[in-house]
């Protein structure tokens, strides 16, 4: 049986709603310490409850939850657990968890597969914290938790955020580009960087980057992120952040593995390197770096200035983000080879668009957003060409600051300005046939499209 949200959300155990002019005081403070090498979690609850689900959780190969091998509770009464794949904290035989509970943590890099990664470990010893995973929201019962959807974020602004304080005994935090000693946070959605790490700043990114990063790397990223990002100030305006910055981490030369995990939020892109395939300058590894910071960084404008107005038209941000990466690329490095990228890209889109494009996401079809969006775009940049010489960033620029306010781009406005650009109606009317209905022969309706608009992928 399928359990909607108010069904969810009346399953929790809330606090009463604040008088009018009121405001809620949340439900659970924290204060996240490191001193002398020991990092603790202290919380303070508002009321009694017989387990707190955090809301951020995710269950490791072993069914329990990462907080489990690096959180030890110390307050008698208390206990953290994994039910029904979530992390929880709840009284020992049913009783009310104690109001106050310290945990003892002991973080380590763990790399998620869908969620953020909790906490990213550098090498002299500095550590950045996902501010999300301090949020806990009240349960009435196993049985109330068990009804919950897979995204509690909602379920998290319902119930209020955790209040957090962040306190560093060596010296102030770094959090969305400054210093600050011991600042309190409520949503924050970014990461909290404890201990010595420098902030270089650029043009259009500053970097911070673990010293312990071999050189060849950390060098060539401090040179290229700025770059990037300074190209796409030039082309777009002010991007969603006034200080954006790329944060790079140094898990270790772990043999047999080269690895690069990472993520894009608020102003800020998050990148953790690890394996002995790091070490030695490496050409793939290199091109895999710049391509990341180049589609995640676009997102600050293009996923973050402006926003999607629904999931089902993300293929806006995340194939808008991939043609802005490549036009970028080549623009600064004339070597770097677009050929294989844009035909992938259209092949991909040919083998998903025999469905709905739009809700691709549901039969988790990820990638259809990306391929598809960026033959979208390709469109568009090509009815730009044909209008006034332009490409593809004088495609955006408009509908970039023509949104400043409101700060959502919707589907109609994407496809209004390829109306006013092309002339041609019919592009439209193909692009939202593969949206929302799929085309029976997918690669004629591709092909046609990208003929009809005057696409040249070579």
């Amino acid at each position: 049986m399928i359990r909607t949200l108010g069904a969810a959300l009346a399953a929790l155990t809330l606090a009463a709603a604040p008088a009018a002019g009121q405001t809620a005081e949340p439900p659970v403070a924290a204060v996240v310490r490191h001193e002398a090498g020991v990092w603790s979690l202290d919380l303070a609850f508002d009321r009694d409850a017989p387990l707190w689900v955090f809301g951020d959780s995710e269950a490791l190969s072993d069914g329990r939850g990462w907080r489990l091998h690096q959180w030890t509770v110390e307050t008698p009464g208390a206990e953290l657990a994994t039910v029904a794949g979530r992390d929880v904290l709840r009284g020992i035989n049913g009783a009310p968890l104690p109001r106050r509970v310290r945990l003892r943590m002991e973080p380590r890099f763990v790399d998620l597969q869908s969620n953020y990664d909790p906490v990213l470990m550098f090498s002299n010893g500095a550590a950045a914290w996902f501010s999300e995973v301090f949020h806990l929201i009240p349960m009435a019962s196993v049985e109330a938790l068990e009804t919950l959807p897979r995204d509690l974020g909602p379920l998290v602004d319902q119930s209020g955020p955790a209040r957090v304080t962040w306190s560093d005994a060596e010296g102030p935090v770094l959090v969305q580009g400054q210093r600050l000693d011991a600042p309190e946070s409520t949503r924050v959605g970014t990461y909290i960087l404890f201990g010595p790490a420098e902030l270089v700043a650029g043009e259009g990114l500053s970097t911070v980057v673990d010293p312990g990063l071999p050189g060849w790397i950390a060098e060539e990223l401090a040179g290229w992120a700025p770059r990037v990002g300074g190209r796409y100030a030039d082309r777009l305006g002010p991007g969603q952040s006034a200080a954006p910055t790329v944060m790079m981490s140094w898990t270790g030369p772990t043999p047999g593995k080269t690895s690069m995990a990472g993520s894009v939020l608020p102003g800020l892109v998050v990148m953790a390197f690890e394996g002995e395939g790091v070490v030695a300058p490496s050409a793939r590894v290199r091109d895999m770096a710049r391509w990341f910071i180049g589609h995640e960084s676009a997102h600050f404008w293009l996923g973050q200035t402006v926003r999607y107005a629904t999931p089902e038209d993300s293929w806006i941000t995340e194939g808008g983000a991939d043609l802005m990466a490549i036009r970028a690329m080549q623009e600064i490095d004339p070597a770097f080879d677009a050929r294989s990228r844009l035909p992938a890209a259209v092949e991909d889109c040919t083998g998903f668009a025999d469905q709905p494009v739009a809700t691709s996401v549901d039969r988790g079809e990820f990638k259809a957003h990306y391929a598809c969006g960026a033959v979208f775009a390709l469109v568009a940049e090509a009815a730009q060409a044909r209008a006034t010489g332009g490409d593809w960033f004088d495609f955006l620029r408009p509908l970039i600051d023509d949104n400043r306010e409101d700060q959502v781009l919707t589907r109609d406005e994407w496809l209004d300005r390829l109306d006013a650009v092309s002339g041609d109606p019919s592009l439209r009317a193909d692009m939202e046939t593969l949206l929302d209905r799929g085309a029976e022969d997918p690669t004629a309706a591709v092909s046609g499209l990208l003929e009809r608009a005057g696409v040249r992928l070579s």
